[in-house]
C-alpha cells in the first residue's frame, strides 16, 4: 500500500460560488489560480493548489488530495486497492497542476486522489486577508471514527499520534501531529478545514481582520491539548469552519518516537497517548 507524505487541496462544493471565492481570497488570502463556470482552484501566495471549489446544491467537503513518492507506480496503487476490495481510476488532469491522479473513495464517501507529481501555480504572490502558509490538516466528522482511523492507517500509511477518549483521533503522514482527524457524531461531514501561519504575529492580525470585517471568531485564541498547535477559528459564509493555527507538534523521527521538544508540554518527552475526555486545550476561552 502506499504511503501518503502529505496533504494536498481539499475539495468543497458550494451553493454560491462566488461569494466562497470571496472569502477564501478577502479573508482568508488564497490566490484564485483558475476558474471556469463550475469549477474554482485556489493557491497560496506560494503557489500550492489547496482549495478546489464545485458549484453544487448544498455545501459540503467532498474530497481530499495527498502526495505520495514520486518512485510509486500509481497503477501498482490500484491493483493494491483492488486487492483491499476499493474500486480506483486513474484519472489525467483532475485540477490544475497535477496532471495524473489515482481516485477513489475511503470508507466514510470522501473522494481521495493520490498524486505522485505536481507544479507550483505561479509563486510569490501578493494577497488579501491572512495569507498562510500551507494546508495543514482536514478535520471530518463521521458515525465510526474507528473504522475510518483504520482504513487510513491500512489503506494509505497514515500513523496515529493521539486519541481524546475514544472519539476523536488524530492522524500524520509525515512530521506533522496530524494531517486528518476524525471525531464521532452522527453525520458524516467536515468538522474543519486549517492553514498553517507563520507565527504569532499573523494569528493576531488574523484575529484583527476578523475583527474589522465582523466575523466573530467561534473558537481562539486556544492552545490545544494534542497537538498543542496555538488556533483561532472562524466560519465561512458556507459554514465550514476554518483554522489557522503555528506550533503544531512535531514527530521528525519516527523511529524515536517523541514529538520535538517544546516549552510547553506538560509531558517530558511528548508521545502519542490517549487524552482523557475534557482536555482538548491547555489554555484559551472555552469551546460553546
Amino acid at each position: 500500500m502506499p504511503q501518503a507524505r502529505r496533504i494536498g487541496h481539499a475539495t468543497f462544493e458550494t451553493p454560491d460560488m462566488q461569494r466562497e471565492i470571496d472569502h477564501w481570497i478577502e479573508i482568508a488570502g488564497l490566490v484564485l489560480a483558475e476558474r471556469d463556470d463550475k469549477r474554482a482552484y485556489l493557491a497560496t501566495k506560494v503557489g500550492q493548489l489547496v482549495v478546489e471549489l464545485h458549484e453544487g446544491p448544498e455545501a459540503r467537503c467532498s474530497g481530499l488530495s495527498f502526495e505520495v513518492s514520486p518512485k510509486i507506480d500509481l497503477s501498482d496503487v490500484a491493483r493494491d486497492l483492488e486487492a483491499e476490495g476499493v474500486a480506483s481510476a486513474l484519472s489525467n488532469d483532475t485540477a490544475p497542476g497535477l496532471p495524473r491522479a489515482l481516485v477513489f473513495n475511503d470508507n466514510k464517501g470522501t473522494q481521495v486522489q493520490l498524486f505522485n507529481e505536481w507544479k507550483y501555480l505561479g509563486d510569490h504572490h501578493q494577497v488579501k486577508g491572512v495569507g498562510p502558509m500551507k494546508l495543514g490538516h482536514v478535520a471530518f466528522v463521521t458515525p465510526d471514527v474507528q473504522a475510518v482511523t483504520s482504513f487510513y492507517q491500512r489503506v494509505l500509511g497514515f500513523r496515529i499520534s493521539d486519541w481524546i477518549g475514544d472519539y476523536f483521533s488524530f492522524m500524520r503522514c509525515g512530521p506533522d501531529h496530524h494531517t486528518v482527524n476524525f471525531v464521532r457524531g452522527e453525520k458524516t461531514q467536515l468538522a474543519h478545514i486549517a492553514f498553517e501561519a507563520k507565527d504569532m504575529s499573523q494569528i493576531l492580525n488574523a484575529c484583527d481582520l476578523l475583527g474589522q470585517k465582523n466575523i466573530p471568531i467561534t473558537w481562539g485564541p486556544v492552545r490545544h491539548g494534542p497537538g498543542h498547535n496555538v488556533s483561532v477559528y472562524h466560519l465561512s459564509p458556507d459554514g465550514n469552519t476554518i483554522e489557522f493555527y503555528i506550533d503544531l507538534d512535531q514527530m521528525k523521527d519516527e523511529e524515536l518516537g517523541y514529538f520535538e521538544p517544546r516549552p510547553w508540554h506538560r509531558d517530558l518527552p511528548q508521545r502519542p497517548k490517549t487524552w482523557a475526555n475534557g482536555t482538548s486545550q491547555i489554555w484559551g476561552m472555552r469551546k460553546h
